[in-house]
């Protein structure tokens, strides 16, 4: 349980660990429940095989909502220069946009860890109140900074 008394759904967890392990999700958005008291997933998916890792990743980014909060697992993909090959990291992306409400970034940013702490095995995390904070560029440059 978090600070602010908000709990994380039994669902929340292996949803993350289907996604870690099995490879069929590319993203999961949780959010917190009409009365406040639950974190829950709120949508998962893939994404389309076609067209590139930022392309794909634009596509998630284009879920999560312009006026509310959100946190959001993605797993990155990416290729790294001189043949090196395809890398992918789980990324956490906290999502308070600027023009959501007060009491919601409030009560989202008090309840983050209660989420974080609950999923094992992120490796990159994004924090983000504007898109470009969350842009594939920013995201890139924080997953390749370790290799």
């Amino acid at each position: 349980m978090s600070r602010s008394g908000v709990a994380v759904a039994n669902e929340c967890v292996p949803k993350f660990e289907e996604l870690k392990l099995g490879k069929k999700l590319k993203y999961i958005i949780y959010k917190l429940n009409d009365n406040r008291s639950q974190i829950i997933v709120e949508q998962e998916g893939t994404l389309s095989d076609s067209g590139s890792y930022e392309e794909q990743y634009e596509e998630f980014v284009g879920k999560l909502p312009e006026t509310d909060c959100r946190w959001a697992i993605y797993d990155f993909e990416y290729e790294l220069t001189a043949g090196e090959g395809k890398r992918n990291k789980i990324c956490f992306i906290s999502w308070s946009p600027d023009d959501a409400k007060v009491l919601a970034k409030m009560t989202y940013a008090s309840s983050k860890d209660a989420l974080r702490r609950a999923l094992a095995g992120i490796a990159v995390e994004v924090q983000g109140s504007d898109f470009s904070e969350v842009s594939y560029e920013t995201v890139l440059e924080k997953c390749s900074k370790g290799r």
